[in-house]
């Protein structure tokens, strides 16, 4: 019973996530998100445990995806949502402009408690990347996902998973136990990249052709060149 319910709520997260809305609205929220994932890629990387290695790979990775508010909460089942920013890096260090996403999981077992937190994923592979352009990708089994190593370099990392697909780096805040990013499902949010670029606008346009633009993440995108 009580995982069909669990169901039933990501399923609720991710219509939610295409619920119909004006363009206007939805352009509005978008380019929110792109602002809030600025701020969330500074602070992560400006972050004294984690932001040294995170700097430090942002540069050799495929896509960098960024989740500027996951919440969570949970009351023996779990639940955990947000949307965000995918960018791909091109050869000679710049940056794609945003595709918009929307993550959802969920956590089983003895929880309480609620979290916000903001997450960096960093895409190391192309199989992530293009597993992530499809229409959606599950993180553990359609690409592995492991902490992001801390500390003073890839030989002091604290993660033993140094080949994993992707890396994450979160910081959160309040009380939560039990989440994790394994399982969690990845989807596109159609009706953002539509109203913030065009109606032809895919994630696959944005990130690989390089088909559409928007001023209002040019800032986003000079940051991570940055790195």
């Amino acid at each position: 019973m009580l995982r069909t319910l669990a169901c039933a709520a990501v399923s609720t997260t991710l219509l939610l996530a295409v619920w119909p809305a004006t363009a206007s609205e939805d352009e509005k929220d978008a380019a929110e998100i792109v602002e809030k994932a600025r701020i969330t890629l500074q602070r992560l990387t400006r972050n004294k445990d984690v932001g040294p290695n995170l700097r430090r790979f942002i540069g050799k990775v495929q896509a960098v995806m960024i989740f500027p508010n996951l919440i969570k909460g949970a009351f023996l089942f779990g639940g955990e949502g947000g949307s965000g920013v995918l960018l791909g890096r091109n050869r000679d260090g710049s940056w794609s402009y945003p595709a918009f996403y929307t993550m959802a999981s969920l956590s089983f077992g003895l929880q309480i408690g609620g979290q916000t937190a903001e997450a960096i994923l960093l895409l190391r592979t192309d199989g992530a990347l293009l597993s992530v352009l499809s229409n959606q990708m599950k993180l553990g089994a359609d690409a592995s996902v492991a902490a992001g190593p801390i500390g003073a370099g890839i030989d002091g990392a604290t993660t033993t998973n140094v080949g994993a697909d992707i890396f994450s780096y979160s910081l959160s805040q309040g009380l939560f136990a039990g989440a994790s990013l394994e399982g969690a499902v990845i989807a596109r949010r159609n009706d953002w990249n539509r109203a913030f670029y065009a109606s032809d606008a895919t994630p696959r346009s944005i990130i690989l052709d390089r088909a559409h633009a928007n001023p209002a993440a040019d800032e986003l995108r000079e940051r991570l060149a940055r790195f």
